[in-house]
């Protein structure tokens, strides 16, 4: 299922024609793999992750006999996925500390939308792994995550407790232009040459589960910081909009269903 609405011919200004408001196109398809419990593709302009889920009937060892489960995430960028090639991190024997951010960052944001009482002594691991990179693969990555999510949760849910899953989620990045323009879901281009980067996750209900942001070339303002705010609102509502559509009716009624 992709998106197209109000995608218009290319203009000065963005690098790809779009008003400052305007999302990149996105599309996400689900059943991607067949191998684990549920995957999709997400694409976010030419940003593409590929997005994973497997269940495993265990915990870590700080959760056994609680009757908790738990969720963590893992993120890596293929060595194809940028114009330079970027070498595989296992060569080197670590992950960068971006490379960690970004795992805890999707974990964190997950896990704020679920039931972990209602998943059960159960981990879920969530794989996200970019294939092309254009700005914004660690909001990309959640986006597309939340669908792996609800999918993989549906088949371990047998109706006894909650749905694992509370509450839509997705991220969006924002960012003021060197010119001073408030901008949404920005390019690598925009990023690259932006005064001030920032990456929102938000919540179906409309709350806030992290605010990244950065002044990179100077400080902004009060008055920046809440246009920023309102354009990362408009994003993740219009995504979370798209999920419902992807997810469709059973699975739409089971999130937050008690």
């Amino acid at each position: 299922m992709e998106h197209k609405k109000g995608h218009k011919k290319k203009r000065e200004g963005r690098p790809d024609g779009r008003e400052p408001e305007q999302l990149r196109r996105y599309k996400i398809h689900r059943h991607f793999q067949q191998g684990p419990a549920a995957s999709v593709l997400i694409e976010m302009g030419n940003t593409k992750v590929i997005c994973a889920a497997t269940v495993e009937e265990r915990v870590p060892v700080f959760l056994r006999g609680t009757g908790e489960g738990w969720l963590k995430a893992e993120y890596s960028l293929l060595p194809s996925a940028t114009s330079t090639r970027t070498p595989r991190e296992s060569t080197r024997g670590k992950q960068s500390g971006r490379t960690q951010e970004i795992q805890r960052l999707i974990g964190r944001s997950l896990r704020s939308v679920m039931d972990l009482k209602a998943l059960g002594e159960r981990t879920i691991i969530i794989d996200c792994d970019v294939i092309q990179a254009d700005g914004g693969t660690r909001t990309a990555s959640i986006t597309g995550a939340f669908i792996a999510l609800v999918e993989a949760c549906e088949t371990i849910y047998d109706g006894k407790k909650p749905f694992p899953v509370k509450d839509f989620l997705a991220a969006i990045s924002v960012g003021i232009s060197p010119e001073g323009a408030a901008l949404l879901d920005v390019c690598y281009e925009e990023d690259s040459t932006g005064v001030v980067d920032m990456n929102v996750v938000r919540t179906g209900e409309g709350n806030y589960v992290e605010i990244q942001g950065t002044g990179e070339g100077r400080p902004f303002t009060p008055q920046e910081l809440t246009k920023l705010l309102e354009l990362a609102a408009k994003g993740t509502d219009e995504l979370i909009s798209y999920e419902k559509d992807v997810l469709g009716g059973v699975l739409v009624w089971r999130v937050g269903r008690e």
